[in-house]
């Protein structure tokens, strides 16, 4: 059980915070970097749930929760958070999203730009910045231990909201193509 009685609490002035087994690390630590990515991903998909339908809001929040599942998992590093570790389950989820989803997209001819209907564009800055969690996990793993299910994870998310931005696009009109030279 999560209970915040105290929001501010003045350990975090000196420029450190604590991860999820207590001890304590500079804020600027790439695991830090790495969740608080996660984190920012997480509230940008909460900006794709306004513009969403009810069952891609339900989607969405599951999605949210999955995101706040991996926060928890890469605060605690080492054998304390195995209770927290993140599984394949979730992943495979998203794999089937993205199948149903893409199941009625025309194939794409040409890269798609980061726009159309605001929530396409939304899931496109989602997706984007879900990237970046996913390079900062990745380089962690190169010098820390991180659940392989997490890189895992969002490299699907990534995928699942580039197929939603279309998927909403093709609701409003459909994507918005790259001409490539067109401007010269």
């Amino acid at each position: 059980m999560v209970r915040l009685d105290r929001i501010i609490t003045r350990g975090g002035d000196a420029g450190e915070t604590s991860l999820g087994d207590g001890s304590r690390v500079p804020k600027d630590a790439l695991r830090v970097e790495a969740y608080g990515t996660v984190d920012e991903a997480n509230a940008s998909i909460g900006l794709v749930r306004l513009h969403a339908d009810a069952a891609t809001d339900a989607m969405l929040a599951r999605i949210q929760n999955d995101l706040f599942d991996i926060g928890a998992d890469l605060c605690v590093p080492g054998e304390a958070g195995d209770g927290l570790r993140l599984t394949d389950a979730p992943s495979l989820r998203l794999e089937a999203e993205v199948a149903v989803m893409n199941a009625s997209l025309p194939p794409l001819k040409s890269f798609v730009l980061p726009a159309g209907c605001p929530g396409a564009a939304q899931a496109h800055l989602a997706r984007t910045i879900t990237r970046r969690a996913e390079r900062l996990v990745v380089g962690l793993s190169h010098v820390e231990e991180v659940n392989p299910a997490v890189v895992r994870y969002l490299n699907r998310l990534s995928d699942h909201l580039f197929v939603l931005s279309r998927h909403l696009n093709a609701q409003a009109g459909g994507d918005v193509l790259w001409v490539p030279g067109a401007n010269r």
